[in-house]
């Protein structure tokens, strides 16, 4: 989940069918677009309530005591016009609030629940670890299992080190990125998010390798200016970063399927020739597949595009639904951490027991023969089936998909970068999300946010999501 931009300068070149900003022109960034501000003020209120009365009522009480109402902003729903739904319960693919409406869940608590909430085989490994204590700031035989699972998963590791949340594993891999090479600036994509890391919150500048400015309140303009930010999918950009700031640059951090505009992929050839880049530059290539890591498939993505990373980072579906984070590479990189090394990182709750206990249930349902192939499959006939009733009700809509993970946007044009996410037509993507709330579907309250998919949806899943869209779709066209 991530910081939104908005582009206030208009002048523009043609690029990738979507308008991109001049090379004069210059990005303001609406810090807090995510929680309400830039293109929702054209946006008028839904014609009903997001939420029921009591929904409402614990929601207003959270307000008094809680910034916003919410410990992450998204969850204000502020771009949908109203007050979120107040979860209650979650079984298999489905949701039910403190009001008692239930709904098909494609946001799957931002991708962790690849086998669907509460599944029985993760509830009960996190029951057996629980009674034997909770945590103890000390080694447990299931940090050493989850680790060596990862290793052999994952073409990049030969060694891992457990941490709590995906911003603290880049976090943690941007500090041994600059240990190991003795450089300071870091690149990563517009749109690409990686945790609120002070570094890595900058403006998405129009320039192709500018130093960049914070784009929160509270981050010095010294921390941002390690960091340059450019278009996704654009590898000349990338060139031209490394040109200017040629023996500068420490790393290269990157989705490598953007899942924090929508659902983008990389365009054939891209990944390849930012791994030929940073080689001949001497930079290491970090993939953070905090989203796509045993989402596109087992041992993650690079395992699909054959591009190996120097390090990867990795959350969400290694922890369950559990609070677990992982980076790792090869062992020449790793002994740098600390105790072997001088690069410190450390965590009172890494490798936690019970998150441990459940990422490994997890990752064992994941492991089932042909579970990714059968799970991508049945994904495809949604998205198929969501593409035939746009195009049946004449309704402009791009569709992508990356194994359990999938996007939508309301455009005519190819979506290859964030700009083109921002040029979308965003009031009918509130339309549609509203509408699909209110038949019991529940999607992200965020039009850059990717959906999942789950093995606990299925066929019945499918026709509930299908016959919703084409009610609501019909109504747009």
């Amino acid at each position: 989940m991530s910081i939104r931009r908005d582009f206030s300068d208009r002048k523009s070149q043609r690029a990738g069918g979507c308008e991109r900003p001049g090379a004069d022109g210059h990005a303001r960034v609406a810090a807090c677009q995510v929680i309400g501000r830039a293109d929702d003020a054209c946006m008028p209120p839904p014609a009903h309530r997001l939420s029921g009365p009591r929904s409402r009522a614990l929601f207003a009480a959270a307000c008094r005591v809680i910034p916003g109402g919410v410990n992450s902003p998204v969850r204000a729903w502020k771009r949908l016009g109203g007050h979120p739904p107040v979860i209650a319960s979650g079984s298999g693919a489905w949701m039910v609030d403190v009001d008692g409406r239930r709904y098909c869940d494609y946001v799957l608590s931002w991708g962790p629940l690849l086998l669907g909430h509460a599944h029985p085989a993760v509830v009960a490994a996190v029951e057996r670890a629980a009674q034997h204590g909770l945590s103890f700031g000390a080694c447990t035989p299931g940090e050493g299992r989850l680790a060596a699972l990862l290793c052999r998963a994952l073409p990049s590791m030969q060694q891992v080190r457990l941490v709590s949340s995906g911003t603290e594993a880049t976090m943690s891999a941007l500090r041994l990125a600059r240990a190991v090479t003795g450089r300071e600036l870091v690149i990563k994509c517009d749109g690409c998010y990686h945790g609120h890391v002070d570094a890595l919150l900058v403006a998405a500048g129009s320039g192709c390798a500018t130093l960049q400015q914070p784009d929160s309140a509270g981050v010095p303009p010294a921390f941002a200016a390690t960091t340059l930010s450019i278009p996704y999918n654009d590898i000349t950009a990338a060139e031209t970063a490394f040109r200017r700031h040629r023996g500068r640059i420490a790393a290269f951090i990157i989705e490598p399927v953007a899942g924090n505009m929508g659902l983008i992929l990389p365009a054939p050839g891209y990944l390849a020739a930012l791994r030929a880049l940073c080689t001949r530059h001497g930079a290491l290539l970090l993939f953070d597949e905090v989203m796509t890591g045993f989402r596109t498939a087992w041992g993650g993505y690079q395992r699909l595009c054959g591009v190996t990373p120097d390090l990867t980072c990795l959350g969400k579906v290694i922890g369950g639904g559990m609070p677990v984070g992982a980076y790792g590479g090869a062992r020449t990189l790793m002994r740098h951490l600390a105790p072997q090394g001088d690069c410190y990182q450390a965590g009172t709750l890494s490798g936690n027991p019970v998150a441990v206990a459940a990422g490994l249930a997890t990752l064992a349902g994941a492991r089932r023969p042909g579970f990714f192939p059968r799970q991508a499959a049945r994904l495809t006939r949604l998205v198929s089936g969501l593409r035939d009733a746009a195009r049946r009700h004449g309704v402009a809509l791009q569709l992508s998909q990356a194994g359990t993970m999938w996007g939508f946007t309301f455009t005519d044009r190819p979506v290859t970068d964030l700009i083109c996410v921002q040029q979308s037509d965003l009031a009918r993507w509130r339309r549609f999300t509203v509408g699909m709330l209110s038949e019991g579907v529940y999607l992200a309250p965020s039009p850059y946010e990717a959906a999942f998919w789950s093995s606990a949806h299925g066929e019945g899943e499918i026709r509930h999501t299908l016959a919703a869209a084409d009610r609501v779709l019909a109504g747009m066209g």
